[in-house]
């Protein structure tokens, strides 16, 4: 019998944390896709510090209208915004077990636009 998929993902998730920590030079970028939201948080580990966040059900970002995958691009604009202002530059993008595919591309693809370098 295989794994369930919340196994496999939770695997995948603990082999990604494996190799990306977020310190305070660099602190990770993590994304959460449920069905409905994605949330993105700036982290940095070695003090258990969350530096910025943001997510689709943000006040400003919960009156936008398209696809889960266009709120997806707006919500990673929004936390490169957010982490300029707290003055990061670069982050190392942890995509929590999802695949690089479709809402996390798209998270990813507006955080770089918006200037942030991973």
């Amino acid at each position: 019998m295989g794994l369930s998929k919340t196994e496999r993902r939770q695997r995948i998730k603990r082999r990604i944390r494996k190799v990306s920590f977020g310190t305070a030079a660099r602190p990770r970028l993590s994304v959460f896709r449920s069905n409905k939201e994605i949330y993105a948080q700036v982290i940095d580990d070695n003090n258990g510090v969350t530096l910025a966040s943001a997510s689709s059900r943000d006040k400003e970002l919960d009156k936008a209208k398209g696809t889960k995958t266009e709120i997806a691009g707006l919500v990673g604009k929004a936390i490169a915004e957010k982490a300029k202002k707290a003055g990061i530059e670069t982050v190392a993008f942890d995509r929590g077990g999802c695949l690089y595919h479709g809402r996390v591309k798209s998270l990813a693809e507006g955080a770089r636009e918006a200037g942030l370098k991973f």
